[in-house]
Parts: structure tokens; sequence; C-alpha cells
């Protein structure tokens, strides 16, 4: 990922419905980032030209930026797709050039999204995306590269295995792992594994996320 204003360089903007009295469990909207994600790489419709160009980068950077009210409203009358996910709501809009996004997004903004969980989350289902307990980033950050692990996850499954997910609609459980230990031997096995440039919040090359799947740890073990 980088941070410097080429115009081949593209971003895939997330945004988050954080209104002041009722926001979002951390955890769902977490889970609802890298849903959306999913959703627009197994059906990209008519925006399949942005995605090839995003993804052809190398690059598959992400900003999440948060909206209330009618930032929000003004979100949705903008080219994207939402996820609704329990207590969360995600818009996932087409990939953009890092230097042009449309005004009404690039006046949301990026800080504030310091969520909490106000309950234990429930028992995870596979797919999980494993959260580094040690690095304490933004559920800003984290929803991010939760997007990143949805996506790597996505890229390391075959046809049938993604034909399978889908049959689930595209779910995924995100959770901190229960310990570094834990997380590190994830990291270890050679499943889909996001490491971050660093450019916000954390050193670079911090490991941030790990996709695991029962899939995921056939095809680390086979290869």
């Amino acid at each position: 990922m980088n941070d410097s204003h080429d115009s081949e360089l593209y971003v895939l903007p997330l945004v988050v419905r954080i209104e002041r009295a009722t926001p979002p469990e951390r955890t769902d909207a977490l889970e609802a980032a890298a849903m959306a994600v999913l959703s627009l790489l197994d059906d990209p419709g008519e925006w399949t030209a942005e995605l090839h160009a995003w993804q052809s980068t190398g690059k598959i950077r992400k900003v999440v930026r948060r909206a209330r009210g009618a930032e929000w409203r003004r979100a949705l009358a903008l080219p994207g797709r939402t996820v609704e996910h329990r207590t969360a709501e995600v818009r996932v809009h087409p990939p953009v050039p890092l230097d042009a996004w449309p005004r009404d997004l690039a006046r949301l903004q990026v800080s504030g999204t310091e969520l909490a969980d106000t309950a234990e989350p429930s028992p995870a289902v596979s797919p999980v995306l494993w959260e580094n307990p040690r690095l304490g980033m933004s559920a800003g950050k984290a929803m991010a590269q939760a997007g990143h692990a949805a996506q790597l996850a996505w890229w390391a499954s075959d046809d049938a295995q993604r034909a399978a997910w889908r049959e689930r609609g595209l779910t995924v459980s995100v959770r901190t792992a229960p310990s570094q230990e834990r997380f590190d031997e994830l990291v270890a096995a050679g499943l889909p594994v996001v490491r971050d440039a660093g450019f916000t919040e954390i050193e670079p090359g911090s490991c941030t996320f790990v996709a695991d799947a029962p899939w995921l740890a056939a095809h680390a073990a086979s290869g």
C-alpha cells in the first residue's frame, strides 16, 4: 500500500454508519466491512472495470470513513452497496483513484471510529478472521484490515469453496486471537496473513489479521 498521489493507484472506499445515539458493535462493524468487500469481489456488477483497475495495481488499499445523518444519506446516493449486519451498516463503493474521491466521500472523517463491544460476541463460525491482540487498532483501521483478510481468503479459495461460501451468505466471524502465542501459531501455519504497510497507526510489516478456515488450512498444509 502506497500513499503517493498516483492516478493509477486505486483505493476501495468503505463507509460505516455511526450515529451518536446508536453506534454499532465493534465486532459487527468489522464483520460487515469484510462481508462488504467479499460482496464486491464475488459480484462486481457494473463496477468490473474499476475492480480490475484496483486489483491490477497489486495494492488492495482500503480506507474506512464514518458517516451519520445527512452524511450517510449522501453516501447512500452515490454508487455503492450496503451490507447490514446485526447492529452495523457498512457501504462499499466502487474503487476510485486515490486522488479522485467523490466529493461527498472525501468530506467524510477517517477519525472517530472508536467502537466497542457491549456484549460478548456469539460463537465464531468459519471462516474466522483473527485479529492480532497486541496491536490495539482503532475500529476503522481494523475494519480495513479485516477487509484485507477476507480478500486474501477469497483469493486462496477455489471455485467450489467460493460457491459454498456464497451459499452461506459470504459470512465471516471476526475475533481477537485468545493470546499472542495462538496468533503467532496461526501466522506460522501458512494461512492468509495481512501484513500492513505501516502508513497509519502501526509499525510497517505488522501482522494484523490471519484468515482461518478448514479449506484454507488444507491449502496451507498441501502447499
